[in-house]
């Protein structure tokens, strides 16, 4: 039985989405539920500054419960800048991901930086902090809301330089939900051809409901971790046309029906993505998914 670690990214992902603030209680008490049901890789937040996401400026609280009261979890933060590396090694992190998009034209409309301004930004981060282990979130790998698709040639192109640089895990990111399962396979096999050192994770948006037939091509293509978001909160405002993430309990119970080892409880999950609806009030109801009208930075 082949195991799939289930990466939930929803509350950074999902939550910075949201414009009322949501209590840190009420954060704790959803990454509460999903450790209980299984879920032992969590990224919890971002270090970033909260005049950009104001939902985020309980950063330095979150991180330091979460590894207070869970040492066993794989806890993760998203960080924009040297400064937010240093917020996170100050905290007690280990491990950090570091967005950057294969879109020239996306990477500065979400986080204003030219590519070589991104790729310094972490060179500067690698030097400075050698012990954080760095994940590369690859934005808009599958397709562009402003320049489209790219072969998969550009992919492995534009990873040299951060292979180069020592990172040893990329997350290949559908940020607006273009993907299809073939274009994953293909996307794929060229990376692993290239950079078989590499670890790598996927994170699909489901914006044409392909998310989880997409993530199981990942999966049968070799991958074993795969990103998603309790009840598919999420979404990215800068990149037209994007609605929200793979739902967490939907991969959970098609890849535990299909015999995958995943370890995390399905009715639980479940039982919890109907519960977040409850504790966060702007999210719209639609069947157990929730969809939320994205309003600040989405990073991936």
């Amino acid at each position: 039985m082949k195991t799939i670690d289930m990466y939930e990214v929803g509350p950074r992902d999902g939550f910075q989405n949201i414009k009322e603030y949501i209590p840190a209680e009420t954060k704790m008490a959803i990454i509460d539920g999903l450790v209980q049901a299984g879920i032992r890789h969590i990224e919890v937040t971002s270090f970033v500054s909260p005049k950009a996401i104001p939902q985020l400026k309980d950063a330095r609280e979150i991180v330091t419960a979460c590894l207070r009261q869970y040492p066993e979890v794989d806890f993760m933060a998203l960080i924009p800048n040297l400064r937010g590396a240093e917020t996170a090694v100050a905290v007690g992190m280990t491990r950090v991901a570091y967005v950057v998009s294969l879109s020239a034209s996306h990477n500065k409309a979400n986080i204003n930086r030219t590519h070589e301004q991104s790729y310094q930004a972490l060179k500067e981060i690698r030097e400075t902090y050698p012990q954080l282990d760095v994940i590369v979130d690859l934005a808009t790998t599958f397709g562009c809301p402003f320049e489209g698709k790219f072969p998969a040639s550009r992919v492995v192109e534009f990873l040299k330089d951060y292979v180069d640089l020592g990172i040893r895990e990329v997350c290949l990111c559908d940020t607006i939900g273009i993907a299809n399962p073939g274009q994953v396979r293909d996307i794929l096999r060229a990376v692993q051809q290239a950079y078989p050192q590499l670890e790598l994770q996927v994170h699909i948006h489901d914006t044409r409901n392909m998310g989880a037939a997409c993530s199981l091509a990942a999966i049968e293509a070799g991958v074993t971790k795969i990103q998603s978001t309790l009840g598919g909160l999420g979404g990215c405002p800068f990149a037209p046309g994007a609605s929200g993430n793979l739902a967490t309990e939907d991969m959970v119970y098609m890849l535990n029906e299909m015999g995958y080892d995943t370890g995390v409880d399905f009715p639980w999950v479940l039982a919890l993505a109907k519960k977040e609806v409850q504790l966060i009030p702007t999210g719209v109801y639609s069947g157990h998914h929730i969809r939320i009208d994205a309003a600040s930075r989405c990073f991936r």
